[in-house]
């Protein structure tokens, strides 16, 4: 039988999910206040730059185009659909996500979707910054935001995949001596 969740344990999620969130927003007021569109600085030469670009679409600017008012309805709807299931997932009674990594990687997801989030509804673009490229290659630009979502998506598909240690029917967990 798992033990009962303390009051750290049920506030975790949430501290993580606005310390990403306060991150996210701090790090696009930086660049939005720095740079204009499209200046960048160089951290890495050759291989990493600070770049401003105001994204109105989805990751990789999927649906940056076409009808904005449909484009932000569904993007929106979509982020909302995404913070019920997260939520539930950390905060329901049922969650089948009890593991320190399921619940790590919901609760990265859930600050990285609700900074995002914010952006879409305040501003309809979210701003992206970090962008890795090496010549004529570049990978499309992302955030504080997005890295937090990625990172706890991994998180979850490492979670799931990971063997989990059943025990048989009647068995308490206890070692018989």
């Amino acid at each position: 039988m798992p033990r009962p969740r303390t009051l750290l344990d049920r506030a975790a999620p949430l501290l993580i999910a606005l310390a990403i969130v306060a991150g996210d927003r701090v790090s696009k007021l930086a660049v939005q206040h720095s740079l204009s569109f499209f200046d960048n600085i160089s951290v890495v030469p050759g291989w990493l730059r600070i770049i401003h670009t105001e994204n109105p679409g989805a990751a990789f600017g999927v649906l940056a185009t076409g009808n904005p008012w449909l484009r932000s309805g569904i993007l929106i709807g979509v982020s909302a659909l995404v913070l019920v299931f997260v939520a539930s997932a950390l905060f329901g009674s049922r969650s089948a996500f009890t593991g320190a990594a399921a619940r790590f990687g919901l609760s990265l997801v859930l600050g990285g979707a609700l900074g995002n989030l914010y952006d879409r509804i305040v501003h309809g673009t979210v701003t992206d910054f970090i962008e890795v490229y090496h010549g004529a290659w570049s990978f499309p630009a992302f955030n504080v935001a997005d890295s937090a979502i990625t990172v706890g998506a991994a998180l979850l598909l490492i979670d799931l995949l990971r063997p989990r240690h059943r025990e048989a029917p009647g068995q308490t967990g206890l070692a018989h001596k």
